[in-house]
C-alpha cells in the first residue's frame, strides 16, 4: 500500500509539472488572428496577436499597408494586444471603384467599426505618417473610446507639410532636382506602357524616393532592403492619386488638403505621446507644434532617426512607446 502510495505522488508530481511547463510555454506563444470587418459596406482586414490592453496601429501612406511595420513593433506584443489595420483600399481591404470613398472621415468610421466588431472597448491608437493624420481625426470624433494616443511622425497642417516638402525637394542634387522637376511639368500618369499608366514613371519614382526622400527617411540604421521603386509596385494607386494627388511627391493636393487641425489640436485630453526622427519627412517643427497645442502631451525627437524612426532607433522607440502607455 505504502509504495503505490509512492508512485500515485511521483506520477502526480510528474503530471503537475508537465502542466507548469506547457502552461509555462503558452504563455510565450503569441497566435494571430486575422480577418475581415465588414465597415458599412466595405471589407476591412486585420491582423492581432499579443496579450494585454488593444493597441490599434493605423499605416501611412495613403496606400501603403500594416506590413512595413513587422518585425520591429513585435516586442509590443508582450504587453499589449495588438490590433493592426490595412486601411479602405491598402494592402489586402477592398478597393472601391468610387475613389472619392477614400477620405480621411471614412476611414476614421473603419477604426471605429473595427474597434466594435472586435470588442475591443478602449483602446490605445497610434498612427504612423499618414496614419497620425488618422489618429488626429479619430480622436476629435471618438476620444471617449480612447485610453492613450500615440501621433508618430505625422503632421497637423497640409499646408504646412507642404511647406516642408517643398524645403526638403530644393535640397535634392541639382542635376537630379532639373530632371525631377521636367518630369513633374510632363505630367506623371498615363505615360509609357498601358500597364503603367496608372502609376509614376520609374525614372520618377528613383528620383523622388531615392535621393528626394531617403535622406529624410533613415539614420542609424537604413534598411538595407530599401528599394525606391518598391513603391511602385506596391502603393494602392487609386487611392494615392484620390488622397495626396496627381502632381508629384513634394505637394498634397489631393483631399488631403482638407486636413487643417492645428485649431482643433487643443481639444485633445487623453493622454498623447508625440514622436519624430530628428531629421524625419514630417519636420520635428511640426511635432513641436502640435506638442504645444495639445496639453499635458508627451514629446519624444529621436536622435539620429528619420522618418522610420522605429528602424533607426527600435530600443529608443520601444522605451518611449512602452514608457508612455504604462504611464512612466
Amino acid at each position: 500500500m505504502k509504495l503505490l502510495r509512492l508512485v500515485l505522488v511521483l506520477v502526480f508530481a510528474a503530471a503537475f509539472a508537465a502542466d507548469s511547463s506547457i502552461a509555462t510555454a503558452q504563455t510565450a506563444v503569441y497566435q494571430q488572428q486575422d480577418g475581415f470587418v465588414d465597415a458599412h459596406g466595405v471589407l476591412i482586414y486585420y491582423a492581432t496577436f499579443g496579450k494585454g490592453p488593444p493597441l490599434v496601429v493605423v499605416h501611412g501612406g495613403p496606400g501603403a499597408d500594416h506590413t512595413y511595420f513587422l518585425p520591429y513593433l513585435l516586442p509590443l506584443a508582450r504587453t499589449h494586444r495588438l490590433v493592426f489595420i490595412d486601411e479602405r483600399g491598402s494592402g489586402r481591404s477592398q478597393r472601391l471603384q468610387d475613389t472619392s470613398q477614400y477620405t480621411v472621415e471614412a476611414m476614421v468610421e473603419d477604426v471605429e467599426d473595427v474597434r466594435q466588431a472586435l470588442k475591443l472597448g478602449k483602446i490605445s491608437l497610434l498612427g504612423h505618417s499618414y496614419g497620425g493624420v488618422l489618429a488626429q481625426a479619430y480622436a476629435f470624433k471618438y476620444q471617449q473610446n480612447l485610453t492613450h494616443l500615440i501621433l508618430n511622425s505625422t503632421f497637423p497642417s497640409t499646408r504646412q507639410m507642404n511647406e516642408v516638402l517643398a524645403r526638403e525637394k530644393t535640397q535634392m542634387p541639382a542635376d537630379k532636382l532639373k530632371r525631377l522637376n521636367e518630369l513633374e511639368a510632363a505630367g506623371l500618369f498615363g505615360k509609357g506602357e498601358a500597364w503603367e499608366h496608372g502609376r509614376y514613371p520609374a525614372e520618377y519614382g528613383a528620383l523622388a524616393w531615392g535621393p528626394g526622400y531617403f535622406p529624410f527617411l533613415y539614420g542609424a540604421r537604413p534598411d538595407a532592403t530599401y528599394d525606391p521603386l518598391g513603391g511602385l509596385t506596391t502603393t494602392s494607386w487609386e487611392l494615392y492619386r484620390a488622397m495626396w494627388g496627381e502632381h508629384g511627391e513634394f505637394v498634397i493636393d489631393g483631399n488631403l488638403k482638407s486636413v487643417e487641425y492645428v485649431d482643433q489640436l487643443n481639444s485633445i485630453h487623453i493622454p498623447t505621446l508625440i514622436m519624430a526622427g530628428n531629421h524625419d519627412e514630417c519636420d520635428p517643427s511640426l511635432s513641436l507644434e502640435m506638442h504645444a497645442k495639445i496639453g499635458g502631451s508627451q514629446l519624444v525627437i529621436l536622435p539620429n532617426s528619420g522618418h522610420m524612426n522605429f528602424v533607426d532607433q527600435p530600443d529608443l522607440w520601444e522605451k518611449a512607446v512602452e514608457g508612455f502607455l504604462g504611464g512612466k
